[in-house]
């Protein structure tokens, strides 16, 4: 079991008026077998935590700890946490001219696992996790996201979540931009990558429509860089019912 642990996290980012606080004191436990959501409103600080624990040199930890399995994540560089089990998910995966889907993927399992996989048998996974998510062959031999739709974007990001086999995956609001036959192809991804490796996801999204297809165990709601509430699926429920007004100071202004 491997386990993801962070506490009293403090976090800030540079900005033109200087450091700006984004979280301010998370604690989370996220377990390999786990589903845990989290949610909130815009400007929240819940993509902050995703990238914070990717390793992102953006943001600036000031304060807390996250550890893998008892390792300080904090100490590693982004492609040690990489290969300590960590997936990240991204809201907006980049386009990588000049390198192909096959060389990516082939690249990223030999660098996770310390040696190539063998041709035949991982041209095979290759193939088979295309299918499942319904990507068209055609797409291995194009560069990285290079012209491909928001929905293409995201079936790669969890072709390489079930290529890669990680133990903690951070999926960064993967639900943003799909359309209805989209979501349940990318979440029948994540559920079957969950199935096949006993995976630990941590969750972030707006809405609860992803969690028709993915079944949180825990839920947690974060607002201005701190989970002011946590619960089981019936808090989303709740949350889609009421939304966040009750955890916002009704006087400030609404996030754009």
């Amino acid at each position: 079991m491997a386990v993801l642990e962070i506490r009293d996290l403090y976090v800030t980012v540079t900005t033109d008026a200087g450091e700006t606080p984004i979280l301010n004191g998370v604690t989370l436990t996220v377990r390999t077998g786990e589903t845990h959501a989290i949610m909130g409103p815009n400007g929240s600080g819940k993509s902050t935590l995703a990238y914070t624990i990717a390793g992102h040199p953006k943001y600036t930890v000031t304060g807390g700890t996250i550890t893998l399995d008892g390792e300080d994540v904090l100490a590693m560089s982004v492609d040690e946490r990489a290969r300590a089990g960590l997936f990240l998910a991204m809201q907006y995966p980049v386009e990588i001219p000049g390198v192909t889907v096959t060389n990516f993927l082939r690249t990223a399992k030999t660098a996770v696992e310390g040696e190539a996989p063998a041709i035949r048998a991982w041209t095979k996974d290759v193939k088979e996790a295309m299918k499942n998510l319904r990507m068209d062959p055609k797409f291995a031999a194009r560069n990285v996201n290079e012209g491909f739709s928001g929905g293409e974007k995201k079936r790669h990001e969890i072709l390489q979540l079930e290529l890669l086999k990680p133990a903690i995956a951070v999926l960064d609001e993967t639900d943003s931009g799909l359309d209805v036959d989209a979501l349940k192809i990318v979440s029948e991804g994540v559920n079957r990558a969950k199935d096949a490796t006993d995976l630990g996801v941590l969750l972030i999204t707006h809405y609860t429509r992803i969690l028709r297809y993915i079944t949180p165990q825990f839920v947690h709601v974060m607002v201005a860089g701190r989970i002011v509430e946590e619960g089981g699926p019936e808090l989303a429920d709740r949350l889609e019912s009421e939304g966040y007004d009750r955890y916002l100071d009704p006087a400030a202004p609404i996030e754009a």
